[in-house]
């Protein structure tokens, strides 16, 4: 007797899911890695400014509000961070004066921030040093444009699996 068709598919699924384990171990590892690598890029760009007073999490928490004013949450949401997080880091913030808050007129429970001109400085500078980035990432780190688009592809490819994963418990 021999093996049906929807058998042999499990059997082809589960040794390309066997084989693709490794490859999927190592791609965790890297994005773990580079996140953690960016923040010591934006530290040691800290540390050349003369800026020690706040750290990498916080500069690039400035960065990513830019010239926008938002609240916490829009933060967590666009940027992914943790709850808890944004909220004591936002508090830092305005206690060392990059960030200024008001409670929203509307909704009165909520608090929108914006960069003070201390702020716009740090922003600033991760934004210079990105660009320094975009002009040698191709001759120096030997990343074409091209490479970057299949990595941001894939990274979004990935992003919205994890996401089905927690939605419909795949």
């Amino acid at each position: 007797m021999g093996i049906t068709n929807s058998q042999a598919a499990v059997v082809v699924a589960n040794s390309e899911s066997a084989a693709s384990k490794p490859a999927y171990l190592e791609a965790l590892t890297y994005v773990e890695r580079l996140h953690r690598r960016l923040l010591d890029v934006i530290k040691d760009e800290l540390d050349r400014v003369g800026c020690s007073e706040i750290n990498s999490v916080q500069a690039l928490l400035l960065f990513n509000i830019g010239d926008a004013e938002m609240t916490a949450g829009e933060l967590r949401t666009r940027g992914h961070y943790l709850g808890s997080n944004v909220s004591y880091n936002l508090k830092k913030l305005v206690e060392a004066d990059y960030i200024s808050h008001q409670r929203s007129r509307l909704d009165r429970r909520s608090v929108r921030v914006r960069l003070t001109d201390k702020g716009r400085a740090i922003c600033k500078s991760i934004d210079e040093l990105y660009n320094k980035h975009c002009r040698s990432v191709a001759e120096v780190g030997d990343i074409s444009n091209e490479e970057l688009q299949q990595i941001n592809a894939t990274l979004h490819k990935l992003e919205r699996f994890w996401t089905d994963q927690i939605r419909y418990r795949l």
